[in-house]
């Protein structure tokens, strides 16, 4: 049977010399892949004292990094220990994409009308210029 851990003691292991990760509900003693990650270790030891599984997952790591992940197993982690952040309703997501869209629309409409009128600025000059001439 697997180890469980709390939040409060992965966290205490949180320097290149000591470094424990949670993902996957999992805790990972990373501490001899700091030297060979390829995004360099500080990447590993910023992730530690929280669940870095979103992290993990919008780097996008390839199937053999998912599968290393079994050589630095220790244990699972207590998921009470772990809090959720919470998550915005849809509808404030909607309501921010339909604002930037109604300001982008007007300035659709907006910058080529004052490059018309701009062009009919300078040409009405330029008439009037040469007409003087």
């Amino acid at each position: 049977m697997a180890k469980v851990y709390t939040l409060e003691e992965v966290s205490k292991h949180n320097t290149k010399d000591d470094c424990w990760l949670v993902m996957f509900d999992k805790v990972y003693d990373v501490t001899k892949f700091l030297d060979d990650h390829p995004g360099g270790d500080e990447v590993l030891v910023t992730a530690t004292g929280k669940d870095a599984t979103d992290e993990f997952e919008d780097v996008g790591h390839s199937t053999t990094a998912r599968t290393m992940l079994d050589e630095y197993y220790i244990g699972d982690i207590d998921s009470s220990t772990i809090s959720k952040r919470p998550t915005p309703p849809p509808t404030a997501t909607v309501q921010t994409v339909h604002a930037s869209s109604g300001i982008a629309d007007f300035l659709k409409f907006l910058v080529p009308l004052l490059i018309l009128a701009a062009a009919i600025g300078v040409r009405y000059y330029t008439k009037q210029s040469s007409s003087e001439i």
